[in-house]
């Protein structure tokens, strides 16, 4: 295995220089992330599926009059470095920096979690091992001998269940008394070369099983039966009925809930608008001033926020629950077999599913797909999956098309959903035959118990960890684009407006995509944010000087003679444009490269041009 330089390694961060480091390792989905918030108060975001660390996260405790750092290692199977997530573990264990590790093991999977403990103690002897999940592991008849494990392997053992915190102290105490010199530690050392290899591995592997068959009894549960039958339906044919009602049941409440609050901020933006107006007036501001103030940037922000704030608070919820509950990694299992299909690697699903929330977010999750060529086809096929920004606009299109058929409404938007899955797909597929050839890689996918999620957690985490995130995320780009915007709009060389001049010069293109010039114009001016298209067409066809909501666009459309051919052709364009800045640039941050962020952009938009045209031709 090639040897770092010290240089290149993560490095912890210490508020003060007797500060102890504490180094938390085990498999993906044990519970790492949740112990270290229990013990750091922090709130990383934690989830019930794998790959959810793919970096040092690190905090700080105190217990006992000492600092303790805590550095969350990313979740590895092995020492044995073929991936990212194993390099990054092993090299920081190697370098000794840490003065004690706490070895996190599934209670309810000993044997696997074992493997890694067994590695760790031939690197290091300063450990304590974990066995997280002991409420999972009761309820399934599980008996662990904590105990008589702790004698076999010769280090501290301590049961636990993290997400109650139970066995949070005794863990503390048995860190110090590792740290202190007060625990035992057994013989080792540094791990020979010829420990990696497959032979020693395998006698890893059969000493793992052997102290899991030693330690623990079990009993068969009606819940193990039940969860091999709930797993035979979803990873099966049944999966895919089960995922078609999935989504259009999220998108269903998404569309139902969020047209009322959507209206009411709507309202509540605009009378505080007025009233900023009258404050601007008597305070004896300029016109202008009040205009590219109110009208640009406060207006700009209202829109955002009211067009995607009640969506995305509805979606965020609905999806950490499916996540908590353990239902994404079936998902990745499920379609695992058609991103190989396409040349791509199965953990694809995974950051395709982040991508309904935010692009951005989805492709730097990329980093949790160990082939560099697999990595870079998930970065660049993920903005064809719809994000959190696109659904409200989505959303009001397909009202559009549906009227006041919700129902019809919702299998419309999960007709758009699967276009732009589908189209990720070919788009893998042609890149892993083009440009990015090779072999499709394997890899270990954890199937986790299905678990009830703690409904008061998840709401709490998905609205400040997810939807207040992207949400300041975009009015951070929303508020100067407004400025910029309200400008353009503004200024009249011959009386007519900038936008309106631009909008006539694309009309011809707009008119071959089944769209106008004004919607054209609009999602080039929103690259930005993607919530600001609607509002941007709307103040291109009415003429006006400021944004304005929903209902105004479709008023505005319906009044320029717009047709069903042309909605569902700008849907689809929407679905396949150009991703928003955030994107583009978190692109060039993962690549390094400018070739791949203008990749990222051309083949989405590309894909719409064609499928546009195309429909608009014949239809």
């Amino acid at each position: 295995m090639p040897v770092t330089k010290p240089d290149a390694l993560p490095r912890v961060k210490k508020l003060d220089p007797n500060d102890r480091i504490l180094a938390l390792i085990g498999n993906p989905n044990v519970g790492k992330s949740t112990l270290f918030n229990a013990l750091t108060g922090l709130r990383q975001h934690t989830g019930n599926w794998a790959g959810k660390t793919v970096a040092l996260a690190q905090g700080r405790f105190v217990y006992d009059g000492c600092g303790y750092v805590v550095a969350d290692l990313p979740g590895t199977y092995s020492l044995c470095s073929r991936s990212e997530e194993e390099r990054v573990a092993t090299e920081y264990l190697r370098a000794g920096r840490a003065d004690c590790v706490v070895v996190m093991c599934d209670a309810t999977c000993l044997a696997r979690s074992l493997t890694l403990a067994l590695q760790v103690l031939l690197v290091c002897r300063e450990v304590v091992l974990c066995v997280n999940l002991m409420d999972e592991a009761q309820k399934r008849n599980l008996q662990i001998d904590c105990a008589k494990l702790e004698g076999l392997l010769g280090v501290p053992v301590v049961p636990m269940a993290a997400g109650r915190a139970e066995g949070l102290e005794t863990l503390k105490q048995r860190v110090r008394g590792v740290i202190e010199g007060e625990e035992p530690l057994p013989p080792g050392g540094a791990q020979p070369d010829d420990e990696t290899d497959e032979c020693a591995i395998c006698r890893q592997v059969t000493r793992a099983a052997q102290l899991a068959d030693a330690v623990t009894q079990s009993q068969p549960s009606a819940a193990d039966a039940r969860q091999r039958r709930a797993d035979r339906v979803l990873t099966g044919w049944g999966g895919w009925l089960a995922l078609a009602a999935m989504l259009f049941g999220v998108l269903w409440l998404t569309i139902r809930g969020a047209n009322v609050p959507s209206q009411l901020l709507q309202r509540a933006f605009a009378a505080l608008g007025a009233a900023l107006r009258r404050g601007a007036a008597a305070c004896g501001l300029p016109e202008w001033l009040t205009g590219a103030l109110v009208d640009g940037v406060f207006g700009t922000v209202g829109q955002v926020v009211a067009v995607m704030l009640p969506p995305v608070a509805i979606f965020f919820p609905l999806f950490t629950l499916l996540e908590d509950v353990g239902y994404l990694p079936r998902l990745a299992f499920l379609t695992d077999r058609c991103f190989q299909c396409c040349g791509a690697c199965g953990k694809q699903a995974l950051t395709t599913c982040m991508g309904f929330g935010c692009n951005a977010a989805g492709v730097a999750g990329c980093r949790i797909i160990d082939s560099p060529r697999e990595r870079l086809i998930g970065i660049l096929t993920n903005s064809f999956v719809p994000c959190n920004g696109r659904f409200p606009a989505l959303i009001a299109l397909a009202c559009m098309l549906a009227g006041e058929n919700v129902a019809l409404a919702a299998a419309i938007l999960t007709g758009a959903v699967a276009l732009g899955v589908g189209m990720s797909l070919l788009a893998s597929l042609l890149l892993s035959r083009t440009a990015l050839r090779g072999v499709p890689s394997a890899f270990a996918l954890e199937l986790p118990p299905f678990r009830m999620p703690k409904v008061g957690q998840v709401l709490l985490r998905s609205l400040l960890d997810r939807t207040l995130h992207v949400l300041l995320r975009a009015l951070a780009v929303a508020a100067p684009a407004g400025l910029v915007i309200w400008c353009f709009a503004n200024i009249r060389p011959g009386g007519v407006p900038l936008l309106g001049a631009a909008a006539a010069l694309l009309e011809p293109v707009g008119a071959f995509l089944g769209m106008n010039g004004a919607l054209l114009l609009a999602f080039f001016l929103a690259l930005p944010a993607n919530e600001l298209v609607l509002p941007l067409a709307a103040m291109i066809l009415t003429g006006g000087g400021a944004l304005t909501g929903d209902a105004p666009v479709t008023a505005a459309l319906a009044a320029c003679g717009w047709t069903a051919r042309q909605t569902l052709c700008t849907m689809v364009f929407f679905v396949l444009h150009c991703p928003c800045s955030t994107t583009l640039l978190t692109v060039r941050r993962e690549t390094g490269s400018i070739k791949w962020m203008l990749l990222a952009a051309l083949l989405p938009l590309a894909a719409g041009v064609i499928l546009c045209g195309s429909l608009n031709a014949v239809l």
